[in-house]
This record gives structure tokens, sequence and C-alpha cells, in this order.
């Protein structure tokens, strides 16, 4: 929660979901610029989230999680998160790779 509060501090609107369970729907209804998704959530964990997500949706992710071993780190990345940051991680380092993030994506859209 203490980088939802960062990212909104920095002008960016956010929303905060606990569980796996919910995020699907969620996304469905709000269509978000960006998630950074955490592969452990409780319910359901990040990698399934994800792995449907991608099945619908090419909303950028930035994976945000403790699992820092290198076959985590390229699994993630092999299977299309835009990035992967293992905690802990700074929240200036994140917003700067969100920004990265949005401008690419925003950049494309235009083209």
């Amino acid at each position: 929660e203490v980088l939802l509060e960062y990212l909104q501090q920095a002008g960016f609107q956010g929303h905060w979901l606990d569980n796996g369970n919910g995020v699907i729907a969620w996304v469905k209804t709000n269509t978000p610029a960006l998630i950074v998704l955490d592969l452990m959530l409780p319910g359901r964990d990040g990698l399934e989230v994800f792995k449907e997500l991608r099945q619908f949706s090419a909303i950028p992710v930035i994976m945000a999680t403790a699992k820092v071993d290198e076959i985590d780190r390229l699994m993630g990345l092999e299977l299309g998160a835009d990035d992967y940051v293992c905690k802990p991680y700074s929240p200036r380092e994140l917003l700067a790779r969100v920004r990265n993030i949005l401008r690419r994506a925003n950049l494309s859209q235009q083209e």
C-alpha cells in the first residue's frame, strides 16, 4: 500500500487488490493503463493471474515480487511481463519504470 500512496503522490491513479481472486474481474471492468503485479498473492497466485490476463489483454505488467532467482525472473519476462522487479525495491525506481513503460505504450499507440 506504500507503493500505491507513492504513485498517487506522483499523480497516478491507482487501486490496490490484496487477493488474486478478484484481479481479472477488476481488470475487465476498469481497464487500467498498467498493472504492478505481485506474484505471491493470496488466493490465486500472480503467475496464474498473469497468464489469464494475457489471454485477453496487452496491458503492460510489471511483476513485483520476492522471487529473486534468475529462473523466476526469466520465466516472468519470457511469459510476457514488461518488467520484473525484486523486493525490496525502491518506490522511486519503480515509479521510473512505470513512467518508462507508459511512455513507450503511448508512443506505440501513436504510431
